[in-house]
Formats: structure tokens, C-alpha cells, sequence
């Protein structure tokens, strides 16, 4: 029997719009790739406005890694470059051309290939960009023999989509996957899984360890989860990649062509009909929504991602590159009578504020509303119980903050990303925004040592 690892530590946000087990195709009009996606990127394009793309086509490469290729999701016609300031690049747009035209890259062989020609072909396909790297949440680096790989299973943030229902009837693209990750370790290659909901069939995968996980959000990360199965040490490189992008490795090497058709989950109290979709990353956010949102003369917001740690965006924005979910909810900037001094019945509370701590499995309509404003950051000891791991949060946010590169070192900045302090910043009472200032450290530490 594997190993379970249980946690109390942990808040699971009960919101209303969980998605049925439902799903869709659909057809946007068109597709972005956005550099904001990979922390650290510095984009350079291989294409100019009006040309034609097959998928699997580089629409850009990194400046300082020119070998890793970032390439369209769908072939069609490169309509648009968007700029920021300073000609910073924002968005490669393509719209679509209705055929299903993918470079052949050729069937192959994990298990009979070196590690060096696998790194090859995924470099030269795009799917290099899908593996991310710890310590920091980066790109994974191709000259690089990571200690482990890592991937969860499974997903305990607010609203968050059933791997079991986007997985089903991957197994072979999936086990595909696994073996050409397993090459490229020197370790092992371990999956999460839940205890109370993993199929049948993932415990029964070759050529990876299995690790079980029960307990609150955010038991599903996989940072939590390398922490407790093999934790990061100065020096040490681990890989983590998302089941569905495992998925888009195993049918390249199955095939010979990238396919990066996955499941999106649309999210959320303002949907009016929660479900799957079935559609390529980075598509335009109005296709993906639809008519879908509810009739209201309130304001919505609608994030790419989930409500911890997704992007917010407007409707003719794009889908992020590794998000497998939508979420909208309504922004909450309408006047309330009262406010926080109401007894909260239709409230929920991480502190147990409001008398709705008395029905523990209601579903809440939550908004995006802070109630209030950044105030002194003090020791309250409240981060540590929304986080299940050996580490100090609040110290190592001061570490950040103050930029010592020794103190961030000792508290544990190598373990950690966003997605991993996300509830601290949800329960913060002085409205600090954790997320940035924990990049902000990791910018530190990559800036010192690369």
C-alpha cells in the first residue's frame, strides 16, 4: 500500500458553480500565446503579422534560451502582435483557419530513445515549455538532470476541475508521458494522488512511485507535496508538469503531432450553467464563456485560473497557457448596508467571523471584494495554519521584503511559488498581497543566483 500523507492544515473555500461532469467542443475565433505565462521570459518572435502557421509552429523562442520554442496551439494566420510599454510583448494572436494541419514530427519511443534525443524532440515540438522547474516556478532548464519529476493528480483550490473526468480515456497518451519523463530523471517520477478520489488506473501506472494525499486545500499542490515526500534542499532541481500538459507530451510521441486539445472547467456562482469545454490553450475568453454568464446588472469578474491565484481578465482576453479553468464571480463593488457587522449567515469566514461557521458544508456566492485596505503587516500567526509545510511564512515575506538573500535561503523560499502561500493571502487581515511579494523574493534569488 503507498504511503498517506493526511493534513489538517488547510482551508477548503466552499463557493457555489461547480462544473457538471458535462463537456463541449468548441471553436473560438482565436488564440494568443502570452509571455506573461513563464515568469523570467524574455520573448523574441519568429513570426511577423499575416504569416501562415501550422500547429506545432514557433511563434517565439526566449532570448537567453533560444533553443526553447514556444509554438501555436492551432494553425491559421499570426493576426496580431500586441504591445505593451516599452514594446514589451503582450499577445501573439492567430486566428484560426478550421484545418487540422500539425508539423509531423514522427512517432517515437520513449523507452528506446537517450535522454538527450527526447530533449530534442520537445524542444523542437514546443512542449519543452509545459515542464517547469523548482526551486522558483520557472522553465525548465534543457541542459539539466532534474533529482525528481513531480505531478498531482489533483486539484483542491475553490471550484477547482475533476482530473478523473479530463483524464478519462487518456491512459495511453498519459502512461507515454510518464515513460518520457522517467528517461529524462535521475530519480523517480511520483504521482499525487487523492485519497478519497483517484481512479483505479492511475495507481497502476508504470514507471512511477505513488504518493497518496487527504486533507484541505492546498493538499492538492504539488509543492505541499514535495515538501512532505522529498523536499528541496539548496542545489537540488526538481520538475513538476500538470497532468493535462503530460497528456499533450504522450500523444506527440504516440503520434508524431501535437495535439493540445484539453478540458477547461468553466467556473463559478456568475455562470449560469457550470461545465467542461473542450479547447486549446490560450483561446479567446469570450468563445470560452459564451452566453453562459448570468443575466445581472451587477459587475462580473472573470479570472483565468482559479480564485487564488488566476488572472484577472476581460472578455477579449486569452486563456493562460496552463490554465484548466475559468471562474467567475461578481466583483462586489456595490455598497452594503452595514457590511462586516452583519451576523453573515450568507458570508463565509477563513477566521470563523460570521455565524455561517456554523453550516460547514454550505455553498457560498463569494466576490472579489477585500473589505479593505493594506494595513501593518504584523505577526498574527495566522499564515501558518493555511499552510502544511515546515517553513515560517510571515518571516519569509519579511525576508523578501527587506531582500536577504541569507534569511529567504533558511525559511524556505526554495520550496515555494504562489499557488503555495495563496490561502494566506485569502485570510490575511492586513490585505498583504503575499503572491507578489514571494515573486518578488524569487526575483531576488534568481537575479543572485540564476
Amino acid at each position: 500500500m503507498a504511503e498517506i500523507y493526511k493534513f489538517k492544515k488547510g482551508l477548503n473555500i466552499r463557493m457555489i458553480g461547480n462544473p457538471e461532469k458535462v463537456f463541449e467542443p468548441i471553436q473560438p475565433d482565436a488564440f494568443a500565446l502570452k509571455p506573461s505565462s513563464f515568469p523570467g521570459l524574455i520573448p523574441k518572435l519568429s513570426v511577423k503579422v499575416g504569416d501562415e502557421v501550422k500547429i506545432g509552429q514557433p511563434l517565439m523562442f526566449d532570448k537567453y534560451t533560444p533553443e526553447i520554442l514556444f509554438v501555436s496551439p492551432v494553425g491559421g494566420t499570426v493576426t496580431s502582435v500586441n504591445r505593451g510599454e516599452r514594446r514589451k510583448i503582450l499577445e501573439v494572436v492567430v486566428k484560426p483557419d478550421g484545418k487540422i494541419d500539425a508539423i509531423d514530427f514522427g512517432k517515437a519511443d520513449p523507452e528506446k530513445m537517450s535522454a538527450g534525443e527526447i530533449t530534442s524532440l520537445l524542444l523542437k515540438s514546443g512542449h519543452w515549455p509545459f515542464l517547469r522547474r523548482r526551486p522558483y516556478g520557472v522553465l525548465a532548464k534543457p541542459g539539466e538532470k532534474p533529482r525528481d519529476v513531480f505531478i498531482s493528480c489533483f486539484d483542491t483550490a475553490p471550484l477547482a476541475p475533476d482530473y478523473n473526468f479530463m483524464l478519462d480515456g487518456e491512459q495511453q497518451a498519459f502512461q507515454a508521458g510518464i515513460n518520457v519523463l522517467a528517461r529524462l530523471t535521475t530519480g523517480k517520477v511520483y504521482l499525487g494522488l487523492s485519497k478519497e478520489k483517484s481512479p483505479s488506473w492511475l495507481a497502476s501506472v508504470k514507471n512511477a512511485e505513488v504518493k497518496y494525499f487527504s486533507g484541505p486545500h492546498p493538499a492538492g499542490n504539488v509543492g505541499i507535496q514535495i515538501h512532505h515526500v522529498a523536499p528541496i534542499s539548496k542545489g537540488d532541481v526538481v520538475w513538476t508538469i500538470n497532468p493535462q500538459d503530460l497528456v499533450f507530451i504522450g500523444r506527440l510521441f504516440i503520434t508524431g503531432k501535437p495535439d493540445f486539445s484539453k478540458m477547461v472547467a468553466l467556473t463559478g456562482s456568475e455562470i449560469a450553467n457550470p461545465r467542461y469545454l473542450k479547447v486549446k490553450p490560450g483561446a479567446r475568453m469570450s468563445a470560452i464563456i459564451g452566453n453562459s454568464l448570468n443575466k445581472t446588472e451587477k459587475k462580473q469578474r472573470i479570472i483565468s485560473g482559479n480564485v487564488l491565484t488566476g488572472v484577472r481578465v476581460s472578455a477579449d482576453n486569452y486563456l493562460g497557457y496552463f490554465d484548466s479553468q475559468v471562474t467567475v464571480i461578481p466583483e462586489g463593488d456595490e455598497y452594503e448596508f452595514l457590511g462586516w457587522a452583519t451576523a453573515g449567515f450568507n458570508k463565509f469566514s477563513a477566521s470563523k467571523t460570521f455565524l455561517s461557521s456554523l453550516f460547514p458544508r454550505r455553498e457560498y456566492q463569494l466576490n472579489a471584494n477585500i473589505h479593505g485596505g493594506e494595513r501593518a503587516f504584523v505577526l498574527s500567526g495566522q499564515y501558518e495554519r493555511f499552510v502544511p509545510m515546515d517553513i515560517l511564512p510571515v518571516y519569509l515575506l519579511k525576508a523578501a521584503i527587506a531582500n536577504d538573500i541569507d534569511k529567504m535561503e533558511q525559511l524556505g523560499i526554495y520550496e515555494v511559488i504562489e499557488e503555495d502561500l495563496a490561502l494566506c493571502e485569502y485570510a490575511c487581515s492586513s490585505k498583504i498581497k503575499v503572491q507578489d511579494l514571494l515573486r518578488q523574493g524569487i526575483n531576488s534569488m534568481i537575479k543572485e543566483f540564476g
